[in-house]
């Protein structure tokens, strides 16, 4: 199927009931998340391996069920001259909606991070039970130095 479509997947099961046949549906909805999410640091670099030497620019989370939550491993690197702590942020959602129905979280628990030092955080897309006319978003994920 092709990235942009709205998956709706139905199942159709027969039971046999004391002699009789009876059909039921079961709806399981998919949304195909066809995105553009790009990532950005503020202070920071945003990076795919340990060793920081390739850049993260943007996340292709896949398809994913409603109602499910998918994760990705980012490594962020202090690329400034002070000891910073970490913010972020999620900007520009297209369409506007799509904020009500998606959230992005992360594990990273405020510790402070050093001068060339980097920490490892998990990015966790959050899909709503309730998601409906949405299947294609995009939208900015800024990760901010403090300190």
């Amino acid at each position: 199927m092709h990235g942009t479509e709205l998956l709706k997947r139905l199942m159709v099961a027969l039971v046999f009931v004391a002699g009789m046949t009876v059909a039921y549906a079961v709806v399981t909805g998919y949304v195909s998340l066809h995105n553009t999410v790009t990532i950005k640091g503020v202070g920071v670099g945003i990076y795919t391996n340990s060793s920081c030497t390739q850049r993260l620019t943007s996340v292709d989370w896949g398809l994913a069920e409603n109602g499910t939550v998918k994760n990705m491993t980012a490594y962020i690197r202090n690329e400034g001259n002070t000891p910073v702590t970490l913010t972020m942020q999620t900007t520009n959602w297209n369409p506007s909606n799509a904020s009500q129905y998606i959230s992005v979280t992360w594990n990273y628990t405020g510790q402070s991070i050093g001068i060339n030092n980097g920490v490892s955080v998990v990015l966790f897309l959050s899909i709503a039970p309730n998601i409906q006319g949405i299947s294609v978003f995009s939208f900015d994920i800024t990760i901010l130095a403090v300190g």
